[in-house]
């Protein structure tokens, strides 16, 4: 058991600490508030769990179809992209006005997981094995403990990254939080770009 939750811990935690867009609007996040990572991570949940449970209960099939795939990819990242663009537009309000973004982080944790067709594709294919592997080991009541051991990696390293950059932010000047912003924003932009380039190829 130890050696099946230990495989389940180093996954996950490669999953969340990997750079992504998730990742990328709990740093734009963490600059108002240290409880962002708690905030995107709850969001997270909303979405990661009801699909644990799909994937679970045998409905993961679903998500490998071409066509939905190619639907997640370009409604996913157009809205990724959208809200890059919306990022970028506002950084300088964010940046020397103090002001946040219109959603907050637990939002934010939602969009990023719900529109990011990767994060799908992941719990499917990768997910779907750790997660079946996991409950061959220990028996079917560990798919509770999967769930909140999986959860806790999320939770622990984005409360690690939210503290941190709110704890030292203070000591950049605006300039500098703006120019954050860009590169925060470029790489929503970014991410949006490829699953859509990448989705459209996949289905090509």
């Amino acid at each position: 058991m130890l050696a099946a939750l230990g495989t389940v811990i180093v996954t996950s935690l490669s999953g969340v600490m990997a750079p992504g867009p998730m990742f990328t609007v709990t740093l734009a996040k963490s600059l108002k508030s240290p409880w962002a990572g708690v905030q995107v991570s709850l969001g997270h949940a909303v979405i990661e769990v009801p699909l644990i449970l799909l994937v679970y209960f045998g409905l993961a099939q679903f998500f490998k179809n071409d066509i939905v795939q190619l639907a997640l990819s370009v409604l996913g990242g157009g809205m990724i992209v959208w809200m890059g663009y919306g990022l970028f537009r506002s950084r300088k309000e964010l940046a020397r006005e103090g002001k946040d973004a219109r959603y907050n982080a637990f939002t934010a944790g939602i969009l990023m997981s719900g529109l990011n067709p990767f994060f799908l594709v992941w719990w499917v294919t990768v997910g779907s094995l750790l997660l079946m592997n996991f409950l061959d080991a220990v028996g079917a009541w560990g798919l509770p403990l999967f769930i909140v051991v999986h959860w806790l990696c999320d939770l622990a390293w984005l409360s690690v990254v939210s503290y941190t950059i709110y704890r030292t932010h203070s000591f950049w000047g605006p300039r500098l939080q703006e120019w954050v912003f860009i590169i925060l924003s470029l790489a929503l932009l970014y991410f949006g770009g490829q699953f859509i380039v990448k989705g459209i190829i996949a289905y090509a």
